[in-house]
């Protein structure tokens, strides 16, 4: 079973969201979620787990003593897996990276707070830093929700039709097509027409070209990386 671990400070924010739905339907059946309080591993009566910054500066650092210790005692439990902090400072969590994870026995993702993290304890532990945008948020809870639920959807027996992920925005280095259903008219605005026609390579010809434009239109950065790569360059996509 696929195994979740997550330091943090408010162990109470999860499952959260991930209690419900395709999540939350194959919790304690496809993977299972243990959230560990950074907070009881401090060495003092008043269990400090952060302090002022070297060098001086506004905010509290998180202390590389207390949190090594919650990471040593989540890895005798867990057993080895990859260990991920959290942070703006880290490389983008890309769709690749998110199968590797789900293909493997699980994670553990550390939640940092207030101005960071020692960076002491990142390198005596090897965490691997990742960043699930170019933002900031409080701490590192809601991007460990996010992550895990990327992970979880691809696990093994939880998505309905394990198929539903091999179509989607980022497999293949483009973003999905646009998608349609009933009624056929909506305020003036059409079915495109293909996708009525019951011709399945017309069907998969406008899918096609549909992904390839909006991303050269909507994510250049992911465009630029798809034409290095590709053989058969899409210069017929207008």
């Amino acid at each position: 079973m696929w195994r979740a671990t997550v330091l943090t400070l408010y162990p109470e924010m999860f499952p959260g969201p991930l209690g419900h739905a395709l999540a939350g339907r194959a919790l304690d059946r496809a993977w299972r979620l243990e959230a560990r309080d950074i907070r009881a591993h401090a060495l003092d009566r008043h269990a400090s787990v952060d302090d002022t910054p070297a060098g001086g500066g506004p905010g509290m650092v998180m202390r590389a003593d207390v949190l090594a210790a919650a990471i040593d005692a989540a890895d005798r439990e867990a057993g080895p897996c990859p260990r991920i902090l959290l942070t703006p400072r880290g490389r983008p969590l890309e769709q690749a990276r998110v199968r590797e994870l789900a293909a493997g026995p699980g994670v553990t993702l550390i939640c940092g707070r207030f101005e960071g993290v020692d960076q002491r304890v990142i390198e005596a532990r090897a965490l691997e830093e990742v960043a699930v945008g170019d933002v900031v948020l409080s701490g590192g809870e809601a991007a460990a929700l996010l992550l895990l639920d990327a992970c979880v959807r691809l696990l093994p027996g939880v998505m309905g039709d394990a198929a539903s992920g091999d179509d989607e925005s980022f497999e293949g280095g483009l973003l999905e097509h646009p998608q349609y259903t009933r009624p056929r008219e909506f305020e003036g605005r059409s079915i495109p027409q293909e996708l009525l026609s019951g011709d399945h390579a017309a069907v998969r010809r406008w899918r096609r070209a549909a992904a390839l434009r909006d991303t050269r239109a909507r994510r250049p950065d992911l465009w630029v990386k798809y034409v290095a790569g590709t053989v058969d360059k899409p210069a017929q996509i207008e």
